[in-house]
């Protein structure tokens, strides 16, 4: 599995989900969707997206990963898990095509959530890729549109280590005469998006050149006045916490936007009430999630370099006392480039996730310290809970980060803490 195992597992080839799609029935021609991909945000945009269109009425499958506790959390229908029995199901009616077509997990996921997506009629799925765009299992699609949030440095070892090739990898998801709308671009990455547009007819809009945000405050989520190009108002609550979530509501928009006047029936109501119930709707979790207060506890799957530099941002824009920070990473990201990035003045917990990929946190705890950031490493993150829980005053922050499976982990063991002081 990529998720555990890191690049060994990943497959540069649709061979194996065009082979897992055709054992199926092809599945994936047979509901509407939107495809997304980015470097950051994706997660998010995808969540938002998938609320508006349930709160309009629309059955919506919604297709992510990884996942933060349990599998079935990569496939939602409504913000519903996918039941047990059908991935039991699904499972069994593979296995004999298994030997033969050597899927990766990753793979035979994506052929699970088309399959469950057109067994139930959804009228349409949000399908988030998992890495890259062109060779992503999940661009055998054919969507309404396409979406890319943006272009960072991340996964360079098999996308490319320069932001134009990451882009033309992302760029992969733009297909002929759909549309395509873009979160962020810079001066390496626009030319790549524009040329590629332009190579397959596919109109493309750049959600800044769309939608502005003249005034914003931020208190239990995010409160937005946002302009059209064309002069239109629209106040809205949005539930996400975290300041990068400013630039994920522009595509999100834009989107929108583009799929009414493409006849989806979405109006102005519909986007307020669903992006003020993101996390309800969708189960969303892990973007600048505050836990409770006393000290405040916060999680966030910021985990590459631009996702950390996010994080800092916000940290400049809340008040604390002292910052602790439990932080656990995974072996094949660039650990140097986020560590630089991270705060000398806080506490560290270094910890791990309980994954194969994960890099223990004695390891991760000497790699710090060669950038000045000290602190001591827990065998793991309950562990560095509870000691960032006692040394906390109640006017500090406790900031957990730094890897998907690490919040997912951090999450069960806050629950678990509560039960057992309850």
């Amino acid at each position: 599995m990529f998720s555990r195992q890191g690049a060994a597992a990943y497959k540069k080839d649709l061979t194996n989900t065009i082979a897992l799609c055709s054992v199926c029935d092809n599945p994936h021609t047979k509901f509407k969707s939107i495809h997304i991909a980015g470097t950051n945000g994706k997660g998010s945009v995808s969540h938002m997206l998938a609320a508006v269109f349930q709160t309009a009425g629309y059955k919506t499958g919604l297709y992510t990963s990884p996942h933060l506790h349990d599998f079935r959390e990569r496939i939602r229908i409504n913000g519903e898990p996918i039941r047990e029995e059908y991935v039991i199901e699904f499972t069994e009616k593979m296995m004999p095509h298994i030997p033969e077509i050597e899927p990766s997990f990753f793979e035979l996921t994506v052929a699970m959530a088309f399959s469950y997506f057109s067994d139930e009629h959804v009228d349409i799925a949000i399908i988030e890729t998992g890495l890259g765009g062109r060779l992503d299992s999940t661009n055998v699609i054919t969507p309404e549109l396409s979406l890319i949030t943006n272009i960072g440095w991340d996964h360079m070892n098999l996308l490319g280590n320069t932001k134009a090739l990451i882009a033309g990898e992302k760029a992969g998801i733009i297909k002929k005469n759909i549309p395509v709308v873009i979160g962020e671009s810079m001066e390496e990455t626009r030319p790549v998006f524009l040329q590629k547009a332009d190579e397959q007819y596919a109109p493309i809009f750049f959600s800044k050149e769309e939608w502005s945000i003249p005034r914003y405050s931020m208190q239990n989520g995010i409160d937005l006045e946002l302009r059209s190009k064309q002069n239109k108002i629209l106040d809205l609550h949005l539930d996400l916490g975290g300041i990068y979530q400013l630039k994920n509501i522009l595509p999100v928009l834009t989107a929108i936007e583009l799929m009414q006047k493409d006849g989806w029936e979405i109006n102005d109501q519909h986007v307020k009430e669903g992006l003020s119930n993101v996390q309800v709707l969708t189960g969303l979790q892990g973007r600048w999630q505050i836990w409770k207060n006393d000290p405040r506890i916060v999680l966030d799957v910021g985990h590459n370099q631009d996702g950390i530099e996010q994080i800092i941002h916000q940290l400049a824009k809340t008040a604390f006392d002292k910052l602790h920070i439990i932080i656990g990473m995974v072996k094949d990201k660039e650990i140097d480039e986020v560590l630089k990035r991270l705060p000398k003045d806080a506490t560290y917990y270094f910890t791990n996730a309980d994954i194969p990929r994960a890099l223990p946190g004695d390891q991760l705890r000497n790699q710090a310290a060669d950038q000045q950031l000290y602190g001591v490493a827990y065998v793991n993150v309950k562990e560095a809970i509870h000691a960032a829980r006692n040394a906390a005053g109640k006017k500090d922050l406790i900031l957990i980060c730094g890897s998907v499976f690490l919040v997912g982990e951090a999450i069960d063991a806050l629950k678990k803490q509560e039960l057992l002081s309850e």
